[in-house]
């Protein structure tokens, strides 16, 4: 029967219970480049992630007293964090649009801006965290300049 924990590690073999040197399954997961609970990047046009980049640009309109909404342009990074669900932390421009606050159009129907005197963009770095079995989202950080 082989013992659940490794006695010994030499070098990326370890010596079991039993006296035989078997590869080392803990080095091998911890030199993958991949390791539990740290962000790792993700497709900018994931499903998910533009349903964050959207509840971020959302929650920006709700705090800005501009009265066109902005709704993002484009996302130049995006990584995610499994922790009490998902954080995805977002990198991102988003833009001006034709739509006033007061219409509450829907975003996906809204143009950016074509005149140059209110065409304005911002680059913005967001972290939205998402619980999914709780169907909720918040956006702990959301800095534009």
């Amino acid at each position: 029967m082989q013992p659940a924990c490794v006695l010994l590690a030499l070098g990326s073999l370890v010596l079991s219970a039993t006296g035989d040197l078997t590869p080392d399954v803990c080095s091998q997961i911890f030199h993958s480049g991949v390791y539990p609970g740290f962000p790792r990047a993700i497709k900018t046009n994931d499903p998910e992630v533009l349903k964050a980049a959207r509840y971020s640009v959302e929650k920006f309109n709700n705090c800005t007293n501009d009265i066109f909404l902005f709704k993002e342009s484009q996302l130049r990074r995006a990584l995610v964090q499994i922790v009490k669900g998902l954080k995805y932390m977002l990198d991102m421009e988003i833009g001006r649009t034709t739509c006033k606050k007061t219409k509450h159009p829907s975003l996906d129907n809204c143009d950016f801006q074509t005149n140059h005197t209110l065409k304005m963009t911002l680059s913005c770095y967001s972290e939205v965290w998402v619980i999914p079995w709780l169907h909720r989202f918040e956006v702990p950080v959301l800095h534009c300049h």
